[in-house]
């Protein structure tokens, strides 16, 4: 019904934002990650958002980039899985996290967002694995990876599984991994097989 709402962010809360538009003010259930990228209250924002419809109540939920919102409907498809539990794992993984927590089958990381046990995370893993690879990995800002980054990590897991590693392996290997100015897919490819000697 909505695809995204743009407007002056007039107020946010524990877990919401309240986005005026037009005189209106429409409530979206936030992710926490989501709320420390928020412009300052009283300036432009847009949130890309989804409507969910319950008997009791409809619920907007929003996010700040479209990958975001395209994950979180991947993540409430998986049984067990309800909006607020998917807002929660956004709030504790970034898009680009959650790829490689399924990919090196890291119940543990999933398992760490409020509501979520090990066995909804192995869930997520086992229903997302072959899906996530659909969705452009990105991270919003803050210090975080930006899309160069993510290329060269992306290549050397294409490399590593192509010497014969198991995706997971591959991941596993990657987890963590701090990627600098002068790092090239080679340079850090070097330091992944280093690694993997001793996994």
């Amino acid at each position: 019904m909505y695809a995204y709402l743009s407007g002056t962010l007039a107020g946010v809360d524990e877990d919401a934002v309240v986005v005026d538009n037009h005189g209106i003010g429409y409530r979206c259930f936030v992710s926490a990650s989501a709320r420390y990228h928020l412009p300052p209250v009283g300036e432009q924002v847009k949130v890309y958002t989804y409507l969910n419809v319950r008997e009791d109540a409809m619920q907007l939920f929003g996010f700040l980039s479209e990958e975001e919102l395209a994950i979180f409907k991947l993540l409430i498809a998986v049984n067990g899985i309800g909006p607020k539990g998917a807002l929660a794992i956004l709030g504790v993984l970034s898009a680009e996290d959650l790829r490689f927590a399924v990919m090196s089958d890291n119940a543990k990381a999933i398992a760490a967002a409020p509501g979520i046990g090990g066995k909804t995370a192995q869930r997520v893993i086992i229903d997302l694995k072959d899906k996530l690879d659909q969705i452009p990995s990105v991270r919003m800002g803050g210090g975080e990876r930006d899309a160069g980054a993510s290329r060269i990590l992306t290549e050397v897991a294409e490399a590593l599984q192509s010497l014969g590693y198991a995706p997971s392996e591959a991941y596993r290997a990657m987890e963590g991994m701090e990627i600098g100015d002068g790092d090239t897919v080679e340079t850090v490819l070097k330091e992944a097989l280093k690694k993997m000697a001793f996994l």
